[in-house]
């Protein structure tokens, strides 16, 4: 292990200062100091011991490579690329492991507890309630008591409950456990979401909003690969293995995000990634005048309306993805959860794309552009029946997938600012909530009553459609 790597101290990992080698040169709060001398990795290591912590290699050596030692933004890379991607391992476990798994581990899970499609949908549906209660809430408690909290408590509990959810031996149970898993899953998406606008500027918000999107995919693709595997060998019970497998990691993690995450540049003493920007200087905020806020600004009523389209059409797909594949085209769940893996492979870096186009072309025709990508994808999936139009769908899912929530949670920021950000993602994500709670079990129905997937995949299809036009009402720039 290199020298600079295995001296790297808890006072680097915590965010402390770095004692200074040189007088800093004059720079801009939250510039990257280039007429200041390049210090060597070395310089800037204290001595110490390496941080023990469990599932820390990762972002300790990140936190080494990006840590920005001057106090006012001199150095080598903004401390918001840290919280960026500390980020991204935050909607690997809440999203990825905490909801998106759920498509994999569902036919077993099925077997086991021998439910009907409508059950396994509304089991769906009730993590998806739990997400919408806390969603809005969470976003609140955010903008009061600080992201780093929220997400922390919020990570936790997700743990405990996905342990919990693989000793669930009936209907009832599962549907408390995935509602328990919701209500956290809720508090910390909606949140870490909202976190680069207090992080980066308005034209760079969309791009750090898309680095922490993709955990989703990352998840997605580690759910693929890993799940199948672990469901075969324990054999009739592996659907519980799996739930342990799932809440151990995020339990085991939370406090690795709890290390690095910070609510804003002023608790390290920086200013907003990418320049200077207008703030909105105000009295502390509370629930009541956050909302009072929120509620006021036209624009974000009209992000609601969109994001609903997504969070109804998009739920369908993924929830019943690998039970489609499995159940009514005869795959394999191994081949079936390759390409789940494929679809979570090309949607690691979607929100980093998406969250750039809606910078360039305006959060109005990113998203008009994505969801007609994405009902593309679901056509493919209902009618293309066979292994290449499988992968074919997969992937153009996988390059769209987190594209709405990235541009919304970017737009949000861009109408209420930085400071009410999570309070005002927190309200769309209503409308996103009641979306998801409507599709699986509405999809679920359809299957037992028409015998296959097929028209539910159609109806995903058309709300799509319906957000893209939808979208045309969206504000054209932000100021």
């Amino acid at each position: 292990m290199p020298a600079t790597m295995a001296g790297l101290s808890a006072q680097t990992v915590l965010g402390m200062r770095l004692p200074r080698r040189t007088a800093p040169s004059a720079c801009k709060p939250g510039a990257r100091g280039r007429g200041s001398r390049k210090a060597s990795l070395t310089e800037m290591v204290p001595s110490g011991p390496f941080n023990p912590l469990l599932g820390a290699l990762f972002l300790d050596t990140l936190a080494h490579l990006l840590y920005n030692r001057e106090k006012r933004g001199c150095g080598m890379v903004h401390y918001a690329w840290i919280i960026a991607f500390t980020g991204t391992l935050v909607t690997i476990l809440a999203h990825g492991f905490g909801r998106m798994s759920y498509s994999v581990i569902l036919p077993s899970m099925r077997e086991g507890l021998s439910l009907s499609y409508t059950q396994v949908g509304l089991i769906g549906t009730g993590n998806f309630i739990g997400y919408l209660c806390l969603a809005i809430v969470g976003g609140f408690l955010a903008a009061r008591f600080g992201v780093r909290r929220v997400v922390f408590t919020s990570l936790v509990v997700i743990g405990i409950s996905l342990i919990l959810t693989g000793f669930t031996n009936s209907f009832l149970s599962a549907f408390l456990m995935r509602l328990i898993t919701g209500l956290g899953n809720g508090s910390a998406y909606v949140p870490i979401m909202a976190l680069p606008a207090a992080w980066f500027v308005a034209r760079k918000r969309g791009l750090g909003t898309g680095i922490v999107s993709g955990g989703i995919g990352v998840g997605l693709f580690l759910s693929g690969v890993i799940l199948p595997g672990v469901i075969a060998y324990f054999g009739s019970n592996g659907w519980r293995y799996a739930w342990y497998l799932m809440g151990i990691t995020v339990f085991v993690l939370s406090f690795v995000c709890y290390l690095f995450l910070r609510n804003n540049p002023a608790e390290k003493g920086l200013s907003l990634y990418g320049g200077e920007e207008d703030r909105v200087a105000g009295p502390k905020v509370t629930l009541f005048s956050a909302w009072k806020d929120i509620v006021r600004e036209p624009e974000i009523w009209k992000l609601g309306c969109v994001y609903f389209m997504y969070g109804f059409s998009y739920i369908i797909y993924l929830t019943f993805f690998v039970a489609y594949l499995c159940k009514e085209c005869s795959l394999r769940p191994a081949e079936a959860g390759r390409i789940f893996a494929v679809l979570g492979l090309f949607s690691m870096f979607c929100g980093v794309f998406w969250g750039w186009i809606s910078d360039v072309l305006g959060r109005r025709y990113g998203s008009l552009l994505a969801y007609l990508t994405l009902a593309l994808s679901y056509v493919i999936f209902a009618f293309w029946q066979n292994s290449v139009g499988f992968y074919v769908s997969g992937v153009i899912f996988g390059i769209t997938a987190w594209s709405i929530p990235t541009i919304m949670a970017a737009a949000s920021g861009d109408a209420v600012g930085g400071r009410l950000a999570p309070a005002g993602l927190g309200f769309i994500t209503l409308f996103f909530g009641v979306g998801q709670a409507l599709g699986p079990a509405l999809g679920g129905w359809i299957k037992d009553a028409s015998g296959t997937f097929t028209y539910a995949f159609l109806l995903s299809a058309a709300v799509s459609v319906a957000g893209a036009l939808v979208s045309l009402v969206l504000r054209k720039r932000f100021a």
